[in-house]
């Protein structure tokens, strides 16, 4: 009788036997700075409110499949075009397999500025298609002339562009994103999942590039747990891309909780206004260390590379002390001695940079 390794071995895709999952490590006991999350918890007025909203969806029901209520909530929070059609995921890795399930022809292929955001490959070859990573200039910017001679050459699909680009923290030159924009002969997906931190947007440009699409995240503002992302774009782009939406993919507790949080945006702003306040204070504790290089960000985070000892020794060290971020260093290239820090409340980020002066 064949063992299931012998049944993998003939059934199971080669590409996705050489795939390794996303891993997440445990952060128990730990300051957790690794994943880029909104360090502050709802603000203490809001819960009972709504903890009460809860309480009035009906559990026994399916949840809305169109999510019509909160799309409309998001329209006006976000500023979305009315004109552009939305589609929601849970979260962005959704809305990027999703994309990636409509695109799946033979021989397709989707093109990224390497490094980025680990997801759009992983996706892409678990859905059959070609990634095809095109690096970065050595400051992290886009390599415009590079970029678009891999344009020409691979005709990609689909390109990705993380805007700003994790794990760098940097928003691209507009008009290198606009150059790619013209040249590329089919869909761009523009990945605003820091907007909220970046102040910066391609929304406006929807409305004049029917294959372009902007996605969106709230997890970064505090919403993690809820798992909720958003693409706006051309409404038939969004019609086609809905038929590969699983039914009700955002569950009836999210909807009620987000369109709560809608309500009071202003209090999450509040807390990303601190964020944004608190990641200068952090870039600048961190170019004062000897022996750390770090990378400006418009993000809600910061990447370093540590020139006297070794990312890995740097970041065993920080987690016997206590203090978990992303060792990016196994990844090599440019990010060879790199680690990325997630802003983190002053607290947490005062027992970061001290355990951080102690493991250099």
């Amino acid at each position: 009788m064949s063992t299931a390794r012998d049944l993998i071995a003939r059934l199971v895709r080669p590409e996705i036997q050489t795939l390794a999952s996303y891993h997440v490590p445990d952060a128990r006991g730990l300051i957790k700075l690794d994943a880029m999350e909104n360090p502050y918890p709802w603000p203490e007025e809001l819960v009972p409110a709504w903890l009460e909203t809860l309480r009035r969806v009906a559990l026994n029901r399916y949840p809305d499949p169109a999510a019509a209520a909160l799309k409309a909530r998001l329209r006006i929070a976000l500023a979305v075009p009315p004109e552009a059609g939305l589609l929601l995921g849970n979260g962005s890795d959704e809305l990027i397999q999703m994309i990636l399930f409509a695109l799946a022809r033979p021989g397709a292929t989707v093109l990224a500025p390497t490094p980025t955001f680990v997801m759009y490959q992983q996706l892409a070859v678990t859905v059959g298609m070609r990634f095809v990573g095109v690096p970065l200039a050595s400051d992290f910017a886009l390599d415009r002339a590079a970029f678009l001679e891999a344009i020409e050459r691979e005709q990609p699909a689909c390109i990705f562009i993380s805007y700003p680009n994790n794990p760098t923290g940097n928003l691209f030159d507009r008009a290198d994103i606009d150059a790619v924009l013209a040249a590329a002969p089919g869909l761009v997906v523009l990945d605003e999942a820091y907007h909220a931190f970046a102040r910066a947007t391609y929304l406006d440009a929807l409305t004049r590039h029917p294959h372009v699409l902007v996605m969106r995240t709230l997890s970064k503002q505090g919403m993690a747990a809820l798992r909720l992302g958003l693409l706006a774009g051309d409404p038939d782009w969004i019609a086609e891309l809905d038929k590969v939406r699983l039914p009700y993919n955002i569950n009836s507790l999210t909807q009620a909780s987000i369109e709560f949080a809608l309500a009071h945006q202003e209090a999450f702003e509040r807390q990303c206004e601190r964020i944004r306040a608190e990641r200068e204070a952090l870039y600048q504790a961190l170019a004062r260390l000897p022996g750390v290089t770090v990378w400006p960000s418009a993000a809600n985070f910061l990447l370093f590379r540590t020139e006297r000892r070794p990312a890995g020794e740097v970041h065993a060290r920080l987690r016997e002390a206590g203090v978990l971020i992303k060792n990016l260093d196994a990844a090599g290239g440019a990010l060879a001695g790199c680690l990325r820090v997630t802003v983190g409340t002053p607290e947490e980020n005062a027992a970061f940079l001290a355990a951080l002066a102690q493991a250099l």
